[in-house]
């Protein structure tokens, strides 16, 4: 997670440019994704990078905070146009400072995969989801194809580390495992680099609250351990 957090840092001022690239892949998230929000949702945004989502997306929706943990990613996102409505600011996934079901929905783009430990990202979402509440999470799922391999290898020469590789049903499967129920999964961009447009609802029951809890109280355990 560091090191990636050290490559965003050093690449955020070229990354707007870069990710014009992947335009026409975003344009087909925000159109997947636009149907969903209401003008009376709060959206909290996970990762947002210069705001390829939020930007577009935020004049729909009633408040939307998008958050990154790189603040040189945060920095360029602020020199934008955006909306009265979109508010940036540099946050730690994995320990959001918002109260309890706080949100109508969480977004997040293309992070699960460059998270050491997602399930701590999807662990705090659900803490901050109002119950019913939308997870949104576009994720590129190359595989373990050839191809795949090829591609992961030479981003890892940059100094980009992916650490989880899934399929599009190894990535429903991991959300659904932490209690996440699935609504549409729907591919979008090149068979090179095929996203899942991840779309699902936060349906509580005791055997997931229970398992979010622990996931949380291991959070907070390691922090003491960390300032101790």
């Amino acid at each position: 997670m560091d090191d990636n957090k050290q490559f965003w840092e050093r690449f955020s001022r070229h990354y707007a440019g870069f990710m014009h690239r992947s335009q026409a892949t975003y344009q087909q998230i925000c159109k997947a994704m636009r149907p969903f929000l209401k003008r009376d949702m709060d959206v909290l945004e996970l990762a947002c990078g210069t705001g390829q989502l939020s930007v577009p997306l935020s004049p729909c929706v009633r408040s939307w905070e998008a958050t990154d943990f790189s603040a040189e990613m945060i920095h360029q996102a602020k020199k934008q146009v955006h909306s009265s409505r979109l508010h940036f600011s540099v946050q730690d996934a994995t320990k959001l400072p918002y109260g309890p079901e706080s949100f109508d929905a969480v977004v997040i783009s293309n992070a699960l995969h460059v998270m050491l430990h997602p399930e701590k990202a999807l662990a705090e979402a659900w803490r901050v989801l109002k119950p019913g509440g939308w997870l949104f999470a576009p994720t590129f799922v190359w595989g373990k194809s050839r191809s795949a391999r090829l591609r992961l290898w030479f981003m890892g020469l940059s100094g980009f580390r992916v650490y989880h590789v899934w399929t599009a049903g190894e990535l429903m499967a991991y959300l659904s495992e932490r209690g996440y129920s699935i609504v549409r999964h729907p591919l979008l961009g090149s068979s090179l680099a095929p996203l899942c447009c991840l779309m699902a609802r936060k349906i509580p029951d005791d055997r997931t609250a229970a398992r979010q809890t622990a996931v949380r109280s291991a959070q907070l355990n390691h922090s003491k351990v960390k300032e101790e």
